[in-house]
């Protein structure tokens, strides 16, 4: 039996009240999703706004660090390449010629001034200097001779009982007599200086090298070397200073910009090939007036101290020139110092914003820029947060107040090294 209205008519049931349902959900949901959207942006911008965010809604100050570069009188160092070599070389050669008998050192070894090298075979040299004794002694027994012929005829003289020419020809024979005393002598003297000579000695202390000769060979005099002799203690350090850098020292110490030790005496330190200094420092002994021509470099000399034999000839090592100071000097870190088309430029803190300053820059000193132009004692210089100042006149924030001589950090945790001397 069929449902029906009062008017008589079955009720139906309407096909289209079931699917609007769903639809006027979903828009109710929309709704509300837009509005609390509304609302947390309108929150954020409150919280941006109370953090102190910059105008028109743009981004934060950047929070960075300063220093306040303050001028310091620097010491400079300059360090070049160089090679150690004896202070004295010398050739050791024998003075007579002689086979040789035997050899009284070790090869590469150090030796003493006048010990014993080598020993030639004196026998020769012997009866050479007996020669010569006899040769002395039958001298002396004709001058006695001489002398007392003489001495008998002088009276006789005197009276007149011998002629003049037989007093001439005793004195002359007396004279002649001494004279020959004198040339015996002196063969004598060369024979045991030739005897002596067989002793062929070290004329220095120092490292003797290998021996050119054995054991039984005919040394032919000085024409033939022995061996070599080095003097190690002191040492001297043979290297080349740049042109330009004399050029450069020239042009700052007439700026007042550098100021080199008296008589361009430096200070002269070895560091070593595995990196370590040498204990012992010494001095400059010249540098040379001309500029080579292959090198473009003035050849330079210093001596050190070399008592415990570390220093070998032949070492290459560098050279650090110290003595020379810059007055009155700013440095800044090397990260501080930036590049653009104009060049370099550092940024500086005025009124809380970032702004670029052109820069001209001199020697790098470790981790520090020597600034020869462009900031003055007490400027502000941005050192940390350059990263986040994207154009110039940029709002910063300082983390800590500058201090002179030392950056401040960037922020909680982390610091920026002050400025320290360093070598070239």
């Amino acid at each position: 039996m069929k449902a029906s209205n009062k008017a008589g008519q079955p009720f139906r049931r309407s096909s289209a009240s079931s699917p609007r349902l769903p639809q006027v959900v979903h828009a109710a949901v929309v709704l509300a999703s837009i509005a609390a959207a509304s609302v947390a942006l309108v929150a954020c911008g409150d919280k941006s706004h109370a953090q102190g965010a910059g105008p028109a809604g743009g981004p934060p100050p950047a929070a960075v660090s300063v220093m306040a570069v303050a001028a310091t009188n620097l010491a400079m160092n300059y360090e070049y390449v160089g090679q150690t070599a004896g202070s004295r070389d010398v050739e050791v050669r024998a003075r007579v010629s002689g086979i040789l008998l035997k050899r009284n050192f070790t090869e590469g070894g150090n030796v003493k001034k006048g010990q014993s090298l080598y020993s030639l075979d004196p026998a020769p040299f012997q009866a050479a200097l007996n020669r010569a004794d006899a040769d002395v002694a039958s001298a002396e027994a004709k001058l006695a001779q001489a002398t007392r012929t003489l001495a008998r005829l002088k009276p006789l003289w005197e009276a007149r009982a011998v002629s003049q020419r037989e007093y001439d020809d005793a004195a002359s024979a007396e004279q002649v007599a001494r004279a020959d005393l004198k040339g015996a002598q002196a063969r004598r003297a060369e024979a045991a200086l030739n005897l002596a000579w067989t002793r062929v000695e070290s004329p220095l202390s120092g490292a003797v090298g290998r021996s050119q000769v054995s054991e039984g060979t005919l040394v032919a005099g000085p024409s033939t070397l022995l061996t070599t002799l080095t003097q190690t203690d002191p040492v001297k350090v043979r290297f080349g200073i740049a042109d330009t850098d004399q050029m450069k020292w020239r042009s700052e110490v007439a700026a007042g910009q550098l100021k080199l030790p008296p008589n361009e005496a430096f200070t002269v330190e070895v560091k070593l090939a595995d990196g370590s200094v040498y204990p012992r420092k010494g001095k400059l002994l010249f540098s040379d007036t001309r500029v080579s021509g292959n090198t473009g470099t003035v050849e330079a000399e210093a001596e050190v101290p070399n008592p415990d034999g570390v220093l070998m000839p032949g070492q290459f090592v560098r050279v650090r020139l110290s003595g020379a100071t810059r007055p009155q000097a700013i440095t800044v870190p090397t990260r501080a110092v930036l590049e653009g088309p104009q060049g370099r430029f550092v940024y500086t803190v005025a009124d809380n914003k970032a702004m670029p300053k052109p820069v001209q820059v001199g020697d790098q000193i470790g981790d520090q820029w020597v600034i020869t132009q462009g900031l003055n004692a007490g400027d502000a210089v941005i050192v940390d947060g350059m990263a986040r100042i994207f154009f110039p006149g940029a709002p910063v924030q300082i983390a800590q107040a500058p201090a002179p001589g030392a950056s401040a950090p960037a922020g909680p945790g982390a610091s920026a090294p002050a400025p320290k001397t360093a070598s070239k």
